[in-house]
């Protein structure tokens, strides 16, 4: 298969993109996809780190990390996050079964790429944590090439990441949802406090974090909601480099509409920019380093 690799750049409104909008996000063009396996050959591989369902794969830069980054999309999520622009992920049988050494092969073809922009290899989701097994070979055999590596992340799931698989761990994408309990929950149908409880893990460990907030109006927007998720952050603050507060938008509609889903957010409008640069002021008044 031949290849024309236009890694994305710019704003930051790439950050939020499904994969379908952002460039590779078409399935798994280039990898072997496994679909004779039988269920039980499945799932005894996937509970052994050698098969992932996984949603897709793509090349982009100044998105999910620095420099240009191999992003792979795994299915599975425990949230059901009100604005989610990957609805498709949510089930883990709704990906493709790709064996990790397919994988690590792919990687090993870009280390040129990642060498050359400082850039590296993201595993995300879905929630990249509920194949543990998984994350933890693709993490394991990136860092013996000498590929930086990062997971994004709710925390949620940060139970399911041994210190083994941490220890693979250069960085982590942080998605901080709301600040106080209730907001949490209307938000993701979950507690906060498994969350935070990763935060102080990454932190004890010096695990670099770049805090990621969502802003949806009406739903996240609260001054109040937005002090609390910066006080979260301050536990962390020696390895926090970053904060970046993510704009909502409406680019994931079509997807809950295809799969049938009922969407509670498609009369919210996208933050205005006051609104935009107001809470940024309120991480920036708490001393982070704001995007």
């Amino acid at each position: 298969m031949t290849e024309t690799i236009t890694p994305v750049t710019g704003g930051r409104d790439q950050d939020f993109l499904a994969p379908a909008a952002r460039l590779r996000g078409a399935g798994i063009g280039g990898l072997e996809e496994l679909t004779d396996l039988e269920r039980s050959e499945r799932l005894a591989r996937m509970r052994a780190g050698t098969l992932g369902s996984v949603h897709s794969w793509e090349l982009v830069t100044a998105v999910d990390g620095p420099g240009t980054r191999m992003t792979v999309f795994l299915n599975g999520c425990p949230l059901r996050c009100l604005y989610c622009h990957n609805p498709d992920t949510f089930l883990m049988k709704d990906g493709e079964p790709v064996e990790a050494d397919e994988l690590l092969r792919r990687m090993r073809r870009y280390r040129g790429v990642f060498r050359a922009s400082k850039g590296g290899i993201t595993l995300s989701g879905g929630e990249v944590l509920m194949q543990p097994a998984f994350a933890a070979r693709l993490l394991e055999g990136a860092k013996k090439m000498g590929i930086h590596t990062c997971l994004d992340t709710s925390g949620f799931l940060g139970a399911n990441a041994t210190d083994a698989m941490l220890d693979n761990v250069d960085l982590v994408l942080l998605d901080v949802k709301s600040g106080d309990e209730e907001t949490y929950k209307k938000v993701t149908g979950r507690s906060l406090a498994p969350t935070i409880a990763f935060g102080d893990r990454l932190a004890a460990k010096g695990i670099e974090i770049w805090a990621r907030f969502v802003l949806v109006p009406g739903l996240t927007d609260d001054p109040a909601n937005v002090e609390n998720v910066a006080r979260i952050i301050e536990r962390w603050r020696p390895v926090v480099s970053r904060v970046e507060v993510l704009p909502f938008h409406q680019m994931g509609t079509d997807k809950w509409d295809t799969l049938g889903l009922d969407y509670k957010l498609r009369d919210t409008r996208p933050p205005e920019p006051e609104l935009v640069e107001s809470t940024r002021a309120i991480f920036r008044s708490h001393g982070f380093t704001v995007h």
